[in-house]
């Protein structure tokens, strides 16, 4: 017995000897692996070439798992090998499965597999292996929930998104019973994004406030309680104006401000929450500060701030700038393309053709660099070129241009905002288009059946109802539409509505014979006009007080007029030129498949001049 006891002890004793020289090598090889990892620059193939040396050495599952799992991440982070990359973290989430209380292991391998499949395009096997994944996962919180968001998003960019919206719910109940309110506020409030993309908006209102109400319950680290509150205005001031309510947004859009400026102050916690299904941040604090300014800008170009509009966008292009020399994050390229599409269409407005097109050209650029964003963006791209052709008086490429819009979308506001535009362009055109731009009217008809509840849009549709009335020469039936324009763009200060219609009812008055009336149109129009700035209104405005001053005898009004319509005139006959010179404008002929990479110089302008003078 003693005999058995000491080989027993001899045996145990090599064991743990084994285990201890295991544990050194396998030390030594992950510390050698970390340091060629973090070295700067990083040495891949060496970090590589050290963790593939743990497995001559045989080593017990957790190690050849986790092994697995560093490989499969290194290579799919740090290089183009996908397919090497693909077969470690298929290895270590096979084996992490047999191994008990393995869950860091086995939950990260199946989500950064499961963001490989994605990336090959290989969806349908992303997304059974983020169920197996969700259904395992269920005592441990944290994995649980972030692999219900993984898949939730997968869905969203499948655009499928009552599947999302079904998993956000899942987690939001999830959240609730591990007492987790705040992340169960995440999952609301994504879900709430959904929502609103869907314009499901009888399900948004209770959603919101039942949001509301957590957020202001929830007591906890004030940096995640202000990330709640930012998310949750965010929403609400969207909401606002996408129905063109841009009066009635202030009150939300300066409590944003305010929680923005709050959380700039606020230091970030090191300390973790006691409650592992907490651990979830909505977005960093910097990408946050670019939201608030790009819904800035959305609301200053939306009510006619266009100068605002235009200083909040250089401070977010500014900071989007520096984010991206050490963040690569897809959604700073989203920021950039949105805030680029609001203020190309400022730069329309003010008479900067020229800058506005090179500025075309960068979303253009972005787009080439990533499909995804391309593919959300097309129908917006095209609209744009749509507006630039109608400033230079390219009538027909604005029509195909609003034309392949109106093919590339899905979105109802979007689609609305390019029928009205479109409209217009046949308006100018006369009698070439009678029968598509009726039925292009009706389908906009304001007095019944809008297609979207946006008030903007619907005070856009009287003014272009308006405006066919008043090329048809039905003057009373024009002069009730943009009225009812006025009265709509008043409710919720929608400036450049406002100048577009008392301009125009100037001008019906003047064929009316009615100057006073025309000049009370008119003079609100021109200061209403040079606050935003509108050129075009303003070039307009200023052409009908100098007949209307030459009308009434006042010569000295009639010259001042004159030579402001003259300056006017001069600026933008300029710009138009130096728009049309630049090989950049070829991009007017594009109508079909991604953006063209280069463009060739024009020898000069082709486009008429006549409507600017």
């Amino acid at each position: 017995m003693a005999a058995q006891a000491a080989a027993a002890a001899q045996a145990a004793a090599a064991q743990a000897a084994q285990a201890e020289a295991a544990e050194s090598w396998y030390l030594a090889l992950l510390g050698f692996a970390e340091h060629f990892r973090t070295s700067s620059p990083p040495k891949i193939r060496l970090c590589v070439h050290c963790l593939q040396a743990v497995f001559p050495f045989k080593p017990p599952q957790r190690i050849e798992a986790r092994t697995h799992l560093q490989l499969g991440s290194v290579l799919y982070h740090h290089t183009k090998n996908s397919e090497q990359a693909r077969s470690h973290l298929e290895k270590a989430w096979l084996i992490s499965q047999q191994i008990p209380q393995f869950e860091d292991v086995k939950f990260e391998a199946a989500s950064l597999l499961s963001e490989l499949y994605c990336q090959e395009n290989s969806v349908d096997a992303a997304k059974p292996l983020l169920r197996k994944a969700i259904q395992i996962s269920q005592q441990t919180p944290y994995w649980h929930c972030r692999l219900l968001f993984q898949l939730a998003q997968l869905h969203t960019l499948e655009k499928d998104l009552v599947s999302a919206c079904d998993l956000l719910g899942v987690g939001a109940e999830y959240a609730r019973v591990v007492g987790s309110e705040y992340t169960r506020a995440l999952f609301l409030l994504s879900k709430g994004m959904l929502l609103l993309m869907e314009r499901k908006l009888q399900e948004v209102h209770p959603l919101l406030t039942l949001c509301g109400q957590i957020v202001e319950n929830w007591q906890g680290n004030p940096i995640q309680k202000e990330s709640l509150r930012v998310f949750f205005l965010v929403l609400q001031v969207t909401h606002y104006l996408d129905a063109g309510q841009v009066k009635s947004v202030k009150p939300c859009l300066k409590q944003l401000q305010q929680c923005i400026q709050t959380i700039s102050t606020l230091h970030d916690d090191e300390i973790l929450p006691s409650n592992p299904a907490d651990l979830f941040h909505w977005l960093p604090k910097e990408h946050m500060c670019v939201l608030v300014y790009l819904v800035t800008v959305m609301h200053s170009m939306q009510a006619g701030y266009l100068e605002k509009a235009q200083k909040y966008t250089d401070k977010a292009l500014m900071q989007l700038e520096k984010l991206k020399m050490l963040d690569c994050s897809p959604i700073l390229s989203s920021f950039q393309v949105i805030l680029l599409e609001h203020i190309i269409m400022c730069r329309l407005v003010t008479g900067h053709k020229a800058t506005a097109l090179q500025e075309i050209s960068q979303v253009c650029q972005l787009c080439q660099q990533s499909p995804r964003l391309f593919s959300n963006h097309a129908a917006q791209l095209h609209t744009l070129l749509g507006l630039y052709c109608v400033s230079v008086n390219c009538m027909d490429n604005a029509e195909a241009q609003f034309t392949t819009a109106l093919r590339l979308t899905n979105h109802q506001e979007l689609w609305a905002f390019i029928v009205t535009n479109l409209a217009s362009v046949y308006i100018r055109e006369g009698n070439r288009h009678q029968e598509v731009l009726y039925n292009l009217l009706e389908r906009i008809n304001p007095d019944h059946s809008f297609p979207v509840s946006s008030h903007c849009l619907r005070a856009a549709a009287f003014y272009v109802r308006g405006l066919f009335s008043f090329f048809q020469g039905r003057y009373n039936e024009a002069k009730r539409f943009l009225r009812e324009t006025l009265k709509m763009s008043n409710a919720e200060d929608l400036n450049r509505l406002t100048a577009c219609s008392l301009v125009l009812l100037g001008h019906i008055f003047y064929v009316l014979g009615n100057h006073r009336e025309s000049n009370n149109m008119v003079v609100p129009a021109m200061q209403l006009a040079s606050k935003i700035p509108d050129m075009s209104v303003q070039l307009w405005s200023s052409a009908l007080l100098r007949d209307l001053n030459k009308a009434c005898g006042n010569a000295i009004d009639a010259h001042e007029a004159a030579q402001m319509h003259q300056n006017f005139s001069q600026q933008l006959l300029q710009d138009h030129i130096e728009a049309c010179s630049l090989p950049e404008h070829n991009l007017i002929t594009w109508t079909d498949g991604p953006p063209p990479v280069q463009f060739q110089a024009q020898n000069g302008p082709n486009t008429s001049l006549a409507s600017l003078l």
